[in-house]
């Protein structure tokens, strides 16, 4: 089977920063959350929060799901497994 080393750069890339271990985090505990709230809850501007959000997302990393006016955010099994494997790092 061959490797798909675009998919495993845009997974590692999608991880590659503080804030989005943050919002991994946040969501391993409190589950799907909108933008505003994990912006709230991490003390982000919006702004950032969303294109962090966006970026988790492209790696597959999160789910959404629309609520009325709002997307909830929530973590796929493969964050969920990413997340674990960075806490082993530490």
């Amino acid at each position: 089977m061959a490797i798909d080393y675009r998919k495993m750069e845009r997974l590692l890339k999608g991880v590659a920063n503080h804030n989005r271990l943050k919002i991994l985090e946040l969501l391993s505990k409190k589950t799907e959350l909108s933008v505003a709230d994990i912006s709230d809850e991490l003390k982000l501007g919006y702004e950032n929060a969303s294109d962090h959000i966006r970026k988790l997302a492209i790696a597959g990393l999160l789910m959404k799901r629309n609520d009325g006016p709002n997307v909830r955010h929530k973590l796929t099994s493969r964050a969920i497994s990413i997340l674990a494997f960075c806490k082993r790092l530490q």
